[in-house]
């Protein structure tokens, strides 16, 4: 069987072309994986944070919200 040789450039384009219509074909899947991304992130950013900052007993966390009723 003879093999096929598709040009760089032509895949490159016919990649970009199926990656822009899945893409616009599936705006909530697309928002969903951004806001996955995101707050992965920002938890990541909490518990670094967190892990500089001296701790606190359970019991003192359930005052301050009790507090704030």
């Amino acid at each position: 069987m003879p093999e096929s040789v598709i040009p760089v450039d032509a895949l490159k384009q016919a990649l970009k072309e199926a990656l822009a219509e899945t893409l616009s074909e599936q705006q909530d899947l697309l928002r969903a994986i951004v806001a996955d991304v995101l707050e992965d992130l920002i938890f990541g950013q909490a518990m670094q944070e967190g892990e500089a900052t001296e701790l606190v007993r359970r019991e003192r966390i359930f005052e301050l919200l009790e507090d704030r009723d």
